[in-house]
């Protein structure tokens, strides 16, 4: 018997194909999106094969395109007949110092973290009203919590965005409806596997992506996962000077 089912966008790879392998493991049944239907079927036919009693749907989900948004969650909803929980995942680890030639790459990956996100919140919550009932998830970052310099400085402030974008709603109390703000930290994964100097506590994504499954189960208001050594650190980032704030990310 299914726990309840979970859209999960950025499914693709990364954080979104570990989640998916894992809340599969747990008995939810799943609406999987990115733009990469080839990777979205590879993923299917693995969980499908360790899980033969779970629904795994997927579809294809360029998250930039506001109109796909609200078309592909709505037909998410339509099959599984409800939608429990919404994952806003799918994110851009580009950038480049702000003045330095590359406002291509900081825009694109404002309108991916931001302004995507915004579009699947406001898809989601409009399920979710017309439901009465929901968990909105939203996959943050630890870098989120001060500014950050030069190749980090767009990525963070769009990361912060997201997670005042989640307070926002959890401070409506729309009836029925949770919200979580996940902030992972140094976890492997497509988006930085190809880094030449790995950041210290650098987990593996099964490790990593374990922590958030657990919070976001536990329906936590905020997580800073894992948690060793992110609640210290998440703590010492709101306070530390600037300079320190460099040294330590």
């Amino acid at each position: 018997m299914s726990r309840g089912t979970i859209l999960i966008t950025g499914a693709s790879s990364g954080l979104g194909a570990e989640m998916a392998r894992q809340f599969a493991g747990l008995g939810y049944d799943l609406g999987l999106c990115a733009r990469r239907t080839e990777r979205l079927d590879e993923l299917r036919a693995e969980i499908l094969a360790a899980h033969p009693d779970r629904t795994v749907s997927v579809r294809r989900l360029d998250v930039t395109d506001d109109a796909a948004v609200f078309t592909v969650f709505d037909e998410f909803a339509a099959e599984f007949g409800t939608i429990d929980r919404v994952i806003v995942n799918a994110g851009l680890g580009k950038g480049a110092p702000l003045g330095t030639g590359r406002h291509d790459a900081n825009r694109e990956t404002a309108v991916v973290n931001f302004l995507a996100a915004l579009a699947q919140s406001e898809a989601a919550l409009k399920i979710f009203r017309a439901q009465g009932s929901g968990h909105l998830v939203m996959i943050s970052s630890v870098s989120a919590l001060r500014g950050m310099p030069k190749t980090l400085t767009t990525y963070a402030a769009t990361k912060a965005g997201v997670a005042a974008l989640a307070e926002g709603v959890r401070a409506e109390a729309i009836a029925g409806v949770d919200v979580s703000v996940i902030y992972p930290g140094y976890i492997r994964s497509e988006m930085n596997d190809r880094v030449k100097h790995q950041p210290k506590f650098m987990v593996d994504a099964e490790t990593g992506v374990r922590a958030m499954v657990t919070a976001i189960e536990k329906r936590r208001v905020r997580a800073y996962v894992p948690g060793w050594p992110w609640r210290p650190v998440g703590f010492a980032l709101r306070v530390l000077p600037l300079p320190l704030v460099r040294k330590l990310m």
